[in-house]
């Protein structure tokens, strides 16, 4: 089961980050609780085209690197500086302060696919 605060307005991957319906994407509570302090973000450039499940960035914590995962199709339509200046933000407020990219997509999202809803997230295996 995934821990942490899960919000139902938003739809999940199996490798722990978010999407909300305006493409914001961000990493979960339990991502973010996992990985520990996050010390450095590497985030693609406005107008670069991301592949669904494949890497689009890296997040480094005092514990481990890991990559992360584009939940959909489409191009970089926004980074937040902030957290690129301030990684904590994403320990802080993964749901709204720690977004980390927005894209623009034609891909649905919707649970049932590849993306998961609230109730599916909180039943994933930790």
């Amino acid at each position: 089961m995934a821990t942490g605060s899960v919000l139902d307005d938003r739809w999940y991957t199996a490798e722990h980050e978010w999407i909300a319906a305006d493409g914001t994407v961000g990493v979960t509570d339990h991502a973010q609780d996992a990985l520990g302090d996050v010390v450095f973000l590497e985030l693609p450039e406005v107008g670069r085209h991301v592949e669904r499940g494949a890497v689009f960035g890296v997040v480094e914590s005092v514990k481990s690197v890991s990559d992360l995962f584009s939940p959909v199709t489409g191009t970089v339509a926004a980074v937040n500086k902030a957290v690129k200046d301030q990684p904590e933000l994403v320990n802080q407020d993964p749901y709204g302060r720690g977004w980390l990219v927005r894209i623009d997509t034609d891909d649905q999202l919707q649970a049932g696919g590849h993306l998961l809803d609230a109730a599916g997230y909180r039943e994933l295996p930790t």
